[in-house]
């Protein structure tokens, strides 16, 4: 290995996430991930009405954290044949630029790309808002987003089947209480989709009073698909819950530190 590519295979494993002993590679991550957090504290502090000293300084700051995006995706794909050793340099930049995590990258950084292009920071503003998708960088530093992801591959079926019932009965109890509700007060029930916005607040238990039944049928109608809605929306919930225990169990499993806990044949945690 040339000098080059040593340099370039060091780049790599300082940008990916840090080995236990590499502490260079352990500072550029707490940089990136500081400098992400504040990008999102400068999103939400640009909603206030701040003084323009401070307005100015996100400028700035806006300004120096893209410089170092920029120069992040572009080492990124650069060193990307270290990623993909399967596959021929080129192909293996193609394959990261068309990752998820380069997507997002892409994206966070294009907004901004845009507004400075245009000179005027009011157009585009919106657009701007774009620049969220940075908080979606932290996951490479962290599981925690790849442990969500992993629960919901692992209960999809589940969640498809418990979200189309719910689905299904939010429909139903939509043109239900149209039907009952409409001769009353057709200025709150005028068509189903009115329906439907009470029938979502009322199966989430959320219950904002804007739109409420006033007739009897739709009243006793309302008890009935309340206290549905409190046994079905959890449905989801329950799943999800034991889907990441399950994933919590399979990491402590997979833990070189915690297998001797775990029965070899069966999975089954031991007694200590």
């Amino acid at each position: 290995m040339n000098k080059i590519n040593k340099i370039k295979k060091r780049i790599y494993e300082v940008i990916e996430v840090a080995h236990p002993n590499d502490v260079l590679s352990k500072v550029c991550d707490i940089f990136l991930m500081t400098l992400i957090l504040l990008n999102v504290a400068l999103i939400i502090a640009e909603t206030f009405d701040l003084p323009a000293q401070i307005a100015a300084f996100s400028h700035v700051f806006e300004y120096i954290s893209v410089a170092v995006f920029s120069i992040e995706y572009v080492v990124r794909v650069w060193t990307a044949d270290f990623k993909y050793t399967q596959l021929p340099p080129a192909r293996a930049r193609l394959r990261y630029m068309r990752s998820p995590m380069a997507v997002i990258d892409l994206v966070s950084l294009l907004p901004s790309l845009i507004t400075f292009l245009s000179g005027n920071f009011i157009v585009l503003r919106l657009l701007k808002l774009v620049r969220l998708l940075r908080v979606f960088k932290v996951n490479r530093y962290t599981t925690a987003l790849r442990d969500i992801a992993a629960v919901f591959r692992r209960k999809a079926s589940q969640l498809i089947s418990s979200m189309l019932i719910v689905t299904l009965l939010m429909i139903i109890a939509s043109v239900m209480m149209y039907d009952a509700e409409h001769d009353a007060q057709p200025e709150k029930f005028d068509n189903a989709l009115s329906g439907m916005w009470w029938a979502i607040a009322t199966l989430t238990t959320v219950g904002y009073g804007d739109i409420v039944p006033v007739t009897v049928l739709g009243k006793i109608m309302s008890a009935v698909i309340a206290l549905l809605g409190i046994g079905l929306v959890a449905v989801p919930t329950g799943i999800i819950t034991a889907g990441f225990s399950e994933q919590l169990q399979q990491k402590d499993s997979e833990d070189p530190e915690n297998r001797k806990h775990f029965c070899p044949y069966c999975g089954h945690k031991l007694d200590k």
